[in-house]
């Protein structure tokens, strides 16, 4: 969603925390995956696949893919014909649209399970003033989605990304800074009835030096999330980066909330609000808003590949001797301790910092573009 920054949060995002990404460990290449709490260094930018020139679409927040192409959520709720669900094809160009029966108020995710049904979360409160907010589901095939109103157990959130058990179940995942909660529907979701919602966990975002538009602040909220196309998988991303955790016995809660994530940077996207899996698992694709008061280039699809999944090649005959004991290796680990190091002093600052940050959530959340954002 376009947000204006505040004075508040221009002081907040001022402050020195390490917006430039920092120098890779020696050894390390850049765009490589890391694990844990270790900062997302040496980042390297996704691949163009292809731009959406559509003008229905400049603030997409949802995406997923296809065996032809892909589908989008708009989160504009201030114009009629930006209020759909929209089937692009490989080029980017929509092919056609799905419209709502009723007006949603901030769709801000998507996800498609393996049987083609899209789930759209109309689940953004920036104002935390939703006593509901919706999930729409389009079963394959039907001409328009079907409304499922639910509640928090503990008072309105604002969220933008949605996750699904392993039974196809949509978990919501809040934009809460820093330590995301988690919810389930306490009971089968039912068209015309409001389904209570249950907190089954929270977890807490990994430290990060991923370079991104909002600094520090862009690192601390969940935009959007998706699951592997084979369910062995599930991502979380952020402005910043992307969070993947391994997912064993389709207990998808359980891997987010106990899990050690991997980190794949998404450097320097405009404004970073989705995430899905490539068709064949091998690679993650993410697609930007137009950033607000940023460039009017239209936004790019991006492609990150996945290295473990992708088809290695014969390793070629080495013809270097092999280097001297304690030389490399000592110094590789000299620089990750130094990593190390930088993620606790970064923790330290942001602990320290909790209370600024908190009020520059807020001051964001209150600036909305226009009444007719219903927010």
């Amino acid at each position: 969603m376009r947000r204006l920054v505040t004075p508040v949060v221009v002081a907040v995002l001022a402050l020195p925390f390490g917006g430039a990404a920092a120098r890779p460990a020696a050894g390390q290449p850049a765009g490589q995956v890391t694990t844990g709490t270790r900062p997302a260094t040496g980042a390297a930018a996704g691949a163009r696949v292809c731009t959406v020139d559509d003008e229905r679409l400049p603030e997409v927040s949802g995406l997923a893919a296809t065996g032809d192409g892909y589908v989008v959520v708009n989160d504009s709720s201030d114009a009629d014909d930006r209020r759909r669900i929209f089937f692009l094809d490989r080029d980017c160009a929509v092919t056609r649209t799905v419209r709502y029966p009723s007006r949603p108020r901030d769709t801000e995710d998507l996800i498609r399970a393996p049987d083609g049904t899209i789930w759209v979360g109309d689940i953004g409160d920036n104002d935390r003033e939703r006593e509901t907010v919706a999930l729409w589901k389009l079963a394959p095939d039907a001409r328009s989605p079907v409304l499922h109103r639910v509640s928090y157990p503990d008072g309105p959130h604002d969220a933008e990304a949605l996750l699904l058990t392993g039974d196809g179940t949509p978990v919501i995942v809040t934009k809460d800074p820093g330590v995301p909660g988690l919810y389930l529907p306490a009971r089968d979701l039912r068209a015309g009835q409001t389904t209570p919602l249950r907190k089954v966990g929270q977890f807490a975002l990994p430290t990060s030096t991923t370079s991104n538009p909002f600094s520090f602040f862009g690192r601390q909220l969940v935009t959007g999330g998706a699951v592997s196309p084979d369910g062995g998988r599930v991502v979380l991303r952020t402005y910043a980066d992307a969070l993947e955790f391994e997912v064993t016995g389709g207990d998808v809660v359980r891997s987010v909330t106990e899990g050690t994530p991997r980190v794949v940077p998404l450097p320097d996207e405009p404004q970073g609000e989705t995430v899905t899996y490539s068709p064949d698992g091998t690679a993650l694709l993410t697609l930007s808003e137009k950033a607000e008061g940023g460039s009017a280039a239209d936004p790019a699809l991006l492609r990150y590949p996945l290295p473990d999944r992708e088809p290695k090649p014969a390793p070629a005959a080495s013809t270097t001797a092999p280097a001297a004991s304690g030389g490399a290796g000592s110094g590789e680990r000299a620089a990750n301790s130094t990593l190390d190091v930088t993620g606790h002093f970064v923790g330290a600052v942001a602990a320290t910092l909790l209370v600024m940050l908190t009020v520059g959530v807020f001051a964001v959340r209150r600036a909305r573009r226009g009444s007719g954002r219903g927010r």
